[in-house]
Formats: structure tokens, C-alpha cells, sequence
């Protein structure tokens, strides 16, 4: 009844505020009372205060019955917009494994208990004790015979002292190192194996001897978040070099695109040192003006970067940032302008003391109108090819479309360098005999003489009397 009251006293105080404390001063409570339920009032006032603080110390009364994570939520401190670093960790740690499938996870259990107490044998009645007895003499005269019986020699009874010292040393001299030239049985050869390797280990033989390789061994072998059916796939796909369907078709694009590139590079230079050197002018000339179109082409067409190579989502290639990355910076630009515009060295074999006119790049309408038909086919097949490849491939692998008016620029700009010695090599190229070379001969060459090598046959003569005439060739045919 004393406790009930007092709780009553306690749940009036907390609740009623200062007129309870008036009425709990007015009923006559002593001094003792009245300390101690004003003391409970204020670490009630406290707790109700600082409740986080004693949530996340574990020490109120409910926090037992809370888990950690809960506790963790209640406690935190609310969301500003921006991840602390406590959680960035947490979160890092979270992700760095693969968490285990629902069937992989074991289930909680209650530890129980253990008994560390030294436990009696269970006490056995009369009855089951002459169940289990034995006959335990019997089976000492039964060792003791057989022990007899294995130190005895096999076939020693009868024998002299004589004759059993003979046998003893026969099976001394059987047993002896180097008696027997090779066991007829793998347990010889282990025998023999072991008494070797121990005789070589006593002789310190195997003191020195660098320890070898250590095994390579896969770690993921033995983690516990990787599937054992996903490893054992992943090492069959490696070892047997099998590559996703998109690094196939990786490869099929790579290899149509080099050949496009390839080709209309190899025809676009064959057919401007053609045009060039058609203008007329010796060979330094010619070279000298191919020079100044590969200065033009720099000057208009400069190769920054190779945007072929970039590796960009097919849906930004015509994005505003896009368009503003494949722009050649202002520092690039304003360099390579300073760079023309200085005056260069002449290169051996080409003086040129007058400053030469500045010419637009050198360009062909007629040419890319009679090739605009195969280029366009070119570049359909190879924008085919990457729309089936970036269907497959993921985000980060996907590549940008071809376009034409661009392998065109890059075509011109990579080639332009080049025609100088093309131009060279077409003129002093030596001309081949034979029917390989016949084009690089003059049109008074007969035809006969593509066949022949256009040399005339040497005829070697032994002697006067054994030449082969034209009787000898004519009584050949009609022997036949």
C-alpha cells in the first residue's frame, strides 16, 4: 500500500506541475519524503531533456530493447542536403562486398549454454555390469601367444644353433643397403624411397636447398559473396577466351572502320600527287607546292584531336556541350597560327628565298563527287554496325556515329603531310621489267618486248660447230 501511494505521489508530481508540489507541501510530508520525491522529479526533468543522449549511451531503460540501428536513427542528427563523412565511410564499407543471396544467410541462434562441470560415468546396475564383462585371461594368454609367436623366425623349428645363426644372417644381410637391386612391390619402393630420403636428410642434404614457388591461388576462390556457379562460369569463360557478344562486335567495327579510313586515304593521296604534279614544274617545284598545301591544310584543318577515337553515348554527339568539346581550343588554335605564320627553315634540297603565296587547301570537287556514291554506301554500313554495337555494349563502351564530312577532314589533314614524298617516290620510282612494269614503259615498247623483259635474249656458245641452227630446230619438229 506504502509503495502505490508513493507511486501515486511520484505520477501527481510529474503531471500536475507546481499545484501538486503545493498540495504535497500542505498534507505535512516530511523533509526526508519531500527531498527524495523532488530529487526523482528532477532526474525525470533531466532524462525527459537530454533523452538522446541517454538513448545513445544505452543507458535508459528501453534502449535495451532497441537495436543498435534503430538507436542509430533516433540519435542522428536530421538531414542537411549534404552526406557526412561517417556516413560516406559506412556506406563505402557497405558496398565494397557483395552482400550474400537470402538463402545464403544464416539464421540467428541462441546461444546455449555449455556445462563446464566434470560429469561422473552413469552408475551401472549389477545386472548390466555382468552383461559387459570379459574374459580378460583369456585374452592375456591370447596376446601372449601371439607375441611368441612374431618374435619366432618362420621355419626355425628343428634347426641347430648352427643353422639358426645362418638364417639370422642371411635376413641381416636382406636388410642391409644396396642387397636388393630394386623392390618388386610399391611398398618396397615407398620402403626404399623413405630410407633414401632419410639417409639423404642425415647427411644434411636438404639443409640448403631454396625454397620453391609458392602455389598461385585465385582469392575469390574462398569468398564467401561471389557464387560458387558464377566463379566456376567466369573461369571457364577465361579459360576457354570467350568474349562477350559486344567485344565481337567491337572488334568487327574496329576492323570495318580501319579499312574505310585506309582505303579513302590511299586514294585521296594517289589522286592529289596526281593533280599536283599534272601542274607542271621540275621535281623540287612539284614538291614545293605540295609543301605549301600541306601548310594550308595545317593552317585550315588543324588535327587537335582525333574525335574518332573519343567515347561518347550516341545521344550527346550533337549535344550544345558536345559540339563545344569537339572545338579547338583558343590556345591550340592561336599556337598553331604563330606556328604558320613563322617563318620555317628550308629543307634540303628545296631554297626558296621569294615568300610564297598563301593557297587554300588543296581540294577536288570532281573527285569527291565521282567517289561520294561508295562513301556514303561506307559510312551507312559502318553507322549500321555501330547501332547494333551500342546496343549491346554498355553506357561507358558506346561509341559516336560515323560522319562523312568528317573522315573527309581527317583524310585531307592526315594526307597533306605526306604528298611531298609521294610526289617523290612516283618519279624516281625505278621501273620494274616484266609484265608487272609494263605500264611504267614508254608506248614504243612493243609487245614482245612485256613478254621478253624488254631486253634482248644473250645466247651463250660453247663452241662454233655445236650451235643450234635452224636445221637442228627444224629436224627436231618432225622427229616428233
Amino acid at each position: 500500500m506504502t509503495r502505490r501511494l508513493q507511486e501515486a505521489t511520484e505520477d501527481a508530481l510529474l503531471t500536475g506541475g507546481r499545484t501538486s508540489q503545493k498540495l504535497v507541501e500542505d498534507a505535512g510530508f516530511s523533509e526526508e519524503l519531500k527531498e527524495k520525491l523532488f530529487n526523482k522529479v528532477k532526474e525525470a526533468q533531466f532524462r525527459k531533456q537530454f533523452s538522446s543522449a541517454f538513448a545513445e549511451a544505452g543507458i535508459s531503460s528501453s534502449s535495451s530493447a532497441v537495436g543498435e540501428g534503430t538507436q542509430h536513427i533516433a540519435t542522428a542528427a536530421p538531414w542537411t542536403g549534404k552526406e557526412t563523412t561517417h556516413d560516406a565511410v559506412l556506406r563505402m564499407l557497405d558496398d565494397s562486398r557483395k552482400p550474400l543471396r537470402p538463402e545464403l544467410r544464416g539464421k540467428f541462434r541462441t546461444p546455449v549454454p555449455v556445462d563446464m562441470r566434470i560429469k561422473r560415468d552413469p552408475a551401472m546396475s549389477a545386472s548390466q555390469r555382468v552383461a559387459s564383462a570379459r574374459d580378460k585371461a583369456s585374452a592375456y594368454a591370447g596376446a601372449e601367444a601371439k607375441a611368441a609367436s612374431a618374435s619366432a623366425a618362420p621355419g626355425s623349428k628343428g634347426l641347430t644353433p648352427e643353422e639358426r645363426e645362418e638364417l639370422r644372417r642371411e635376413f641381416r644381410e636382406r636388410f642391409q643397403p644396396g642387397a636388393r637391386a630394386m623392390p618388386n612391390s610399391i611398398t618396397g619402393l615407398a620402403a626404399l624411397a623413405n630410407e633414401r630420403i632419410e639417409d639423404a636428410i642425415a647427411r644434411g642434404q636438404f639443409k640448403d636447398i631454396p625454397r620453391g614457388k609458392g602455389v598461385e591461388r585465385d582469392a575469390r576462390a574462398d569468398n564467401p559473396f561471389i557464387d560458387t556457379t558464377e566463379y566456376i562460369m567466369n573461369k571457364m569463360i577465361q579459360r576457354q577466351d570467350i568474349v562477350p557478344p559486344w567485344i565481337e562486335k567491337q572488334q568487327d567495327l574496329a576492323k570495318a572502320a580501319h579499312t574505310f579510313r585506309t582505303r579513302l586515304r590511299n586514294d585521296w593521296k594517289r589522286h592529289a600527287a596526281r593533280m599536283i604534279a599534272s601542274k607542271g614544274g621540275s621535281l623540287l617545284e612539284q614538291m614545293q607546292r605540295a609543301e605549301d598545301y600541306a601548310q594550308a591544310e595545317r593552317r585550315h584543318n588543324p588535327r587537335f584531336r582525333k574525335v574518332e577515337e573519343t567515347t561518347i553515348p550516341p545521344g550527346l554527339t550533337e549535344d550544345p556541350v558536345m559540339v563545344e568539346v569537339r572545338k579547338p581550343p583558343k590556345s591550340a588554335t592561336a599556337a598553331s597560327g604563330s606556328a604558320d605564320d613563322a617563318p620555317e627553315p628550308p629543307s634540303a634540297g628545296l631554297e626558296d628565298k621569294k615568300p610564297r603565296p598563301l593557297l587554300p587547301p588543296f581540294r577536288d570537287p570532281d573527285w569527291e563527287a565521282a567517289e561520294r556514291t561508295y562513301m556514303e554506301l561506307s559510312i551507312d554500313n559502318l553507322n549500321s554496325i555501330t547501332r547494333t554495337y551500342n546496343l549491346m555494349a554498355p553506357d561507358l563502351a558506346k561509341k559516336p556515329y560515323f560522319s562523312l564530312q568528317r573522315e573527309l577532314l581527317g583524310a585531307f589533314a592526315e594526307v597533306a603531310p605526306q604528298l611531298a614524298n609521294e610526289i617523290k617516290e612516283r618519279t624516281t620510282r625505278v621501273k620494274s621489267p616484266g609484265l608487272s612494269g609494263g605500264r611504267h614503259q614508254t608506248a614504243a615498247a612493243s609487245i614482245f618486248d612485256n613478254f621478253g623483259g624488254g631486253s634482248s635474249p644473250r645466247i651463250r656458245l660453247e663452241a662454233e660447230e655445236k650451235a643450234y641452227g635452224l636445221k637442228d630446230w627444224w629436224r627436231d619438229v618432225w622427229k616428233k
